[in-house]
């Protein structure tokens, strides 16, 4: 999904790949928040990688990191996240999965 998409202050965002399993799994539907409440480490997040400006990704907040944020992803066999992208720019905080499993999506305090 292209950056440009989040408009809205609440958006819907589909979840692909396995890198957030096994809190967030390909096919999940979220809800995420632009805006609100500063980001804090151990939020998932939307977000783009600087050298990736195409990918709008979902990740987990580490920490700041030169004006933006390193991520990493839940599943540490998958390495799409900081370690090969570096800092990437929040575009909103994910609040809750609303499909196939409704639910609150928990932070992990890092």
């Amino acid at each position: 999904m292209p950056a440009s998409r989040l408009r809205w202050p609440l958006s819907a965002v589909l979840v692909t790949g396995p890198s957030m399993a096994p809190t967030l799994r390909h096919g999940d539907a979220v809800l995420v928040r632009r805006g609100g409440r500063a980001i804090r480490p151990g939020d998932v997040v939307i977000a783009v990688f600087r050298t990736r400006p195409d990918l709008l990704v979902v990740k987990r907040a580490v920490r700041p990191a030169g004006g933006g944020w390193w991520l990493s992803g839940d599943n540490s066999l998958v390495t799409d996240d900081s370690r090969a992208y570096g800092v990437a720019d929040v575009q909103g905080r994910v609040v809750a999965r609303y499909w196939p499993r409704p639910g609150r999506v928990p932070s992990d305090r890092l």
